[in-house]
């Protein structure tokens, strides 16, 4: 009789497993059309505003701060009312950075763009929690696969978002609104359709079923020194891997147009990488079930090395440049999607939420970090220099996964 009440309860959890994970990735793609939208457009916004191209990186260095602000409390949020009131908040937040924005273009105020970026952050942390959300009743065996499959839903989003420009401009045209701030409104519709995708969807909660499961004893919520020790690695690779990342990509395009290569050149190297961070995730989901999380982010180091090599050799070449960057993006796959599903395996029971909000925290004010002192390190060593650089942080995850696998030799 027990066995057949287990077998039911595993059909469920598989059904319910089923069903959120498609509402994830729904809500992934509205929000990274969102995300997208506003991205591309909003280096030129800030740029247009504030009258001087040196605060175009202010979209993205201020998206990725509100990210960090948004992360702990969404992960409260979620620890009290489960994800689907989480997400939810946390796309209406964007939904309404997204006005502000607008506000800001009407109003030509700086400060006011600023607050609107940093709101708009919030529907990034969504996109990191969904990953996350994915895993809560998900099967151990199949944590890596879920969590990657909606990591790369995201693709769609960050490839299609960056062309609504054009759309965007004829939203403006027919609500005489100020230039540039078209695809805003799209990221509106966008964030309130996830909204409504997160609220109906997500009915039961994933985070409150998963509260009702046996806790496993190789959870950190045992106590266990080693399952600490071992998930102070897993956050500490995560952002680590998340700093070389940002840093790196985010002085690609100002190497390259130093180097006169042409616009369109750096559009397609940056278009490359992005794809090299979330095309291959699902593959990447797949090898840190079967092989392990440690292997899996060792991997992703070497793609790192591969990648930082190839620049650092070949810094003037735009062929060599791409290639890189490519790598780069798929060792940023591969360490963030095992690093996840790494901290999915480690934490379970009420430390889940909050302890996975402090690992976006660290993830987002990591790569902060990283972009802010890509800079100086550029215009000190130059871009070989710089990648160069970036390949001590790769070193410090390399020894430590290498001596997380001398003490796990299941993960070998």
């Amino acid at each position: 009789m027990n066995l057949d009440h287990d077998h039911d309860l595993d059909r469920d959890l598989v059904a319910v497993q089923r069903r959120t994970v498609r509402v994830l990735i729904s809500g992934q793609i509205l929000g990274g059309l969102a995300i997208g939208a506003t991205l591309s457009i909003g280096s030129v916004l800030a740029a247009d505003i504030s009258g001087s191209d040196a605060w175009a990186g202010a979209a993205a260095t201020m998206t990725t701060l509100g990210a960090a602000i948004a992360a702990l409390p969404l992960a409260r949020l979620a620890q009290e009312r489960g994800r689907r009131f989480s997400l939810t908040t946390g796309v209406l937040t964007a939904a309404f950075g997204a006005m502000v924005t607008i506000a800001s273009a009407q109003a030509s105020s700086f400060p006011l763009l600023l607050l609107g970026f940093v709101l708009l952050g919030s529907g990034s942390a969504v996109g990191l929690q969904s990953r996350f959300a994915a895993t809560d009743v998900a099967s151990p065996k199949h944590r890596g696969r879920d969590l990657s499959v909606v990591v790369w839903s995201a693709t769609i989003g960050a490839v299609v978002g960056p062309n609504l420009f054009g759309p965007g401009e004829v939203i403006a045209g027919w609500f005489n609104m100020p230039p540039l701030t078209g695809s805003f409104v799209i990221a509106i519709v966008a964030q309130v359709l996830a909204a409504i995708v997160f609220l109906v969807g997500l009915r039961p909660d994933p985070l409150l079923i998963s509260r009702t499961l046996p806790v496993p004893a190789t959870s950190t919520a045992q106590g266990g020194i080693e399952a600490k020790a071992r998930l102070v690695f897993a956050i500490t690779a995560i952002g680590l891997s998340h700093a070389v990342m940002v840093g790196i990509m985010s002085m690609t395009p100002v190497h390259m147009k130093n180097h006169g290569d042409s616009l369109t050149i750096i559009g397609l190297t940056i278009s490359i990488h992005i794809a090299g961070m979330y095309a291959l995730s699902p593959v990447f989901g797949w090898l840190s079930d079967r092989v392990g999380r440690v292997a899996t982010i060792l991997f992703g180091q070497a793609l790192f090395a591969v990648a930082l090599v190839t620049l650092g050799l070949g810094a003037a070449n735009a062929t060599l440049v791409m290639v890189g960057l490519t790598f780069l993006g798929l060792g940023w796959s591969a360490s963030t999607v095992a690093g996840s599903a790494l901290v999915a395996d480690l934490v379970t029971g009420a430390a889940r939420t909050r302890v996975q909000g402090r690992t976006d925290l660290v993830m987002n004010l990591s790569g902060a970090i990283g972009g802010a002192a890509a800079g100086p390190v550029l215009a000190l060593l130059g871009y070989s220099g710089l990648a160069w650089a970036a390949s001590v942080l790769v070193l410090v995850v390399a020894v430590g996964a290498l001596a997380n696998r001398a003490h796990v030799p299941a993960e070998a």
